[in-house]
């Protein structure tokens, strides 16, 4: 047990946010950060953390705490383990009773792995660099291929010895049990014989994105027929191999402040990269790339560069990733590099600088990637031709942002020759058969954005307009809900606007708040509540004194929503709202503007029509002026809504 004088220390120590940006990209939001979730799937944040509270909450799935708290979940950890992890981080000394015979029984599984994996890392990095064999085999093999002494300290490289079972019991004789030995693949028994997996490899230890060492990739330096050239450890407690990055210990970092992350393919790419400087790398260690890693890596950057060899293998590895990258809402491109030639081996040859600058200029998008290389297969057979454009059509469907989507086949029909409307309807035809809904049919009309659920109430309280509904509805429902960032007068912390804040002022400045005495209460008591850190509209407008607003809050509020009847019946594709504020509640601020001013225009048309009788020159003109602003405006606002969201 520890006791509770170190248990107050820890927690005094370990900082919220300290805790949670190994392993979260944190961005500052007001006085909180914010950040996608790691407990759950999500690509729009919901997870924050808040300095001066001490705890994180996510909004999307419901989990909150402490560090400790975060720890635990995180690292499936029990509450003592968590403790002498932050303890570690911190460096506190943690002070224990004598565990009992029975205690120690008990002891988790995965921690003892997880201990037994930490001591075969040590235990190889000195015997790489301390034994005779480590020095002359093990480090020879990594100087040869040219990697600087810190590098292979950096990622704390090894040697397993070369006989039978020297690991294995040297890790006896120190009191690691035989059976965490086996579970961690380490070790491999049968009745009669015991012997090391990696024996006579060099070592690469994988860590987890907290840095602890959860399996081991090993090479062998022989040429044996029997013998795979890779060997890793197998899937275990704490080592999945489909979940984990090659190197993202290292880079996370780096990711996160570069905003972009480099994939290639084995753990020498990653050396040679970090040798020439360039930290934002990882590698997915000879496997087919898995939703989980993309998951891992979507933590710090959604922008991911898949560098592999420019051989046929390297070609069809880089497709195979580019659609599951893609639907995980990524922004993905390809290089690839001269035949011939892998990241390993191009960056040895070149400084960072130009290994960047090679990068850049050769960096394709994914579309024009594809394209180009199924061009090439394809020739003059109109048949193959047919069978590309539905290969690239069918990697444009897996994108869920439907602005990305439309963007992507506007720029196929440039490449391809085809006609857009060829291209969404094969789109359609994808996504239809994915979803099973037969009845499925995304507009062909708007390319800027499919189609989506728009909602109503089902009976209009007061005399509001749909436009008018929508606001308020937003406000009561998303009004703190952050929309946009933008750089803050001091031009270092990020700011943010709020859905509150976004529909106020663009109301306000436009001058065109509704009139009517619900709208303008509703909408009055938010703009003077804004601020108010405690406020929810929700609530405070469902138990409002005026019967009228509370009524009006209730209806907008009630689960009882049906989608709009004209998405409805032409089957059109949905999405979840909270997923797509960023354009919808910009979209229904247009659109009220947009009923504003064909409003007004109205009403200049109706006073022109009774000046012809007074024969005011002088104020027609004045008229004819206003009529030609406000047709300007209703363009610019008509092209950027396209088709119209509501009616």
């Amino acid at each position: 047990m520890i006791d509770r004088v170190t248990v107050e220390r820890i927690i005094d120590a370990a900082e919220i946010t300290e805790v949670v940006s190994d392993f979260v990209n944190l961005k500052r939001r007001g006085i909180n950060y914010l950040g996608l979730c790691p407990f759950h799937n999500e690509k729009t944040p919901s997870f924050t953390v808040s300095p001066s509270k001490g705890i994180f909450k996510c909004f999307g799935c419901g989990k909150g705490g402490t560090a400790v708290n975060f720890i635990m979940e995180h690292e499936s950890l029990t509450y003592p383990e968590a403790l002498k992890y932050l303890a570690r981080k911190y460096h506190i000394d943690v002070v224990e009773k004598e565990e009992t015979p029975e205690e120690k029984q008990q002891k988790d599984d995965r921690e003892s792995m997880m201990i037994v994996s930490g001591f075969a890392q040590r235990f190889f990095t000195r015997y790489l660099w301390e034994e005779p064999e480590g020095r002359q085999v093990g480090l020879s093999y990594f100087r040869e291929r040219g990697f600087r002494d810190d590098i292979v300290k950096k990622f704390e490289l090894g040697f397993c010895p070369s006989g039978k079972s020297i690991f294995t019991e040297a890790a006896q004789k120190e009191g690691y049990l035989m059976e965490f030995l086996e579970k961690t693949g380490l070790a491999i028994r049968r009745e009669e014989w015991v012997r090391d997996r990696f024996a006579g490899r060099v070592m690469f230890p994988i860590h987890n994105i907290a840095g602890r060492v959860i399996g081991f990739g090993g090479r062998i330096l022989k040429a044996e027929a029997d013998s795979a050239k890779y060997l890793n450890s197998p899937e275990s407690e704490i080592y999945h191999k489909s979940r984990i990055v090659y190197g993202i210990f290292q880079a996370k970092r780096e990711i996160a402040r570069a905003d972009k992350c480099f994939l290639v393919e084995g753990y020498t790419d990653v050396l040679s990269f970090h040798q020439s400087g360039i930290e934002n790398v990882v590698a997915s260690s000879g496997t087919a790339l898995t939703s989980d890693q993309i998951r891992l890596i979507r933590r710090f950057t959604s922008n991911i560069t898949i560098l592999y060899d420019g051989d046929e293998a390297g070609i069809k590895a880089s497709l195979r990733g580019i659609d599951l990258v893609l639907e995980e809402g990524m922004n993905v491109k390809v290089l690839l590099f001269p035949p011939g030639e892998d990241p390993d081996s191009f960056a040895r040859k070149h400084s960072s600088s130009e290994l960047l600058q090679h990068i850049a200029g050769n960096e394709t998008d994914f579309i024009r990637f594809k394209t180009a290389l199924l061009l090439r297969d394809a020739g003059n057979d109109p048949m193959a031709r047919a069978r590309l454009i539905t290969d690239v059509i069918r990697s444009v469907a897996v994108i869920p942002d439907s602005i990305a989507r439309s963007v992507y086949i506007k720029e196929c029909s440039k490449l391809l020759g085809v006609e857009e409307t060829i291209l969404y309807s094969e789109v359609r035809k994808i996504l239809r058969a994915k979803t099973g809904n037969p009845a499925f049919s995304p507009s062909l009309e708007t390319p800027a954005r499919t189609p989506r659920q728009v909602i109503f109430p089902q009976e209009k309280p007061g005399e509001l307009d749909t436009e008018e509904l929508e606001l308020l509805r937003f406000l009561l429902k998303y009004c703190k809900i952050p929309l946009f960032e933008q750089e803050e007068d001091d031009g270092n912390l990020p700011g943010i606007i709020s859905v509150g804040n976004f529909i106020i002022s663009q109301l306000t400045e436009s001058e065109i708040v509704s009139k009517k005495p619900v709208f303008q209460t509703i909408f009055r008591e938010i703009a003077e509540r804004l601020d108010d850190p405690d406020f929810n509209p929700g609530k405070y407008f469902l138990f409002h004194p005026d019967k009228i607003v509370s009524q009006t809050a209730s209806s907008l509020l009630a689960e009882k929503w049906v989608e709009s009847k004209r998405w409805k019946k032409a089957g059109a594709f949905t999405e979840k709202e909270s997923d797509a504020l960023d354009w919808l509640v910009p979209r229904i601020v247009n659109e009220y503007k947009l009923r504003k001013i064909k409003e007004m225009h109205l009403r200049l048309e109706e006073e022109i029509g009774s000046l012809q009788t007074t024969g005011d020159e002088n104020r027609l003109f004045d008229l004819l002026a206003k009529i030609h602003n406000l047709k300007k405006l209703e363009k610019f606002l008509s092209d950027k809504l396209g088709n119209r969201t509501i009616n």
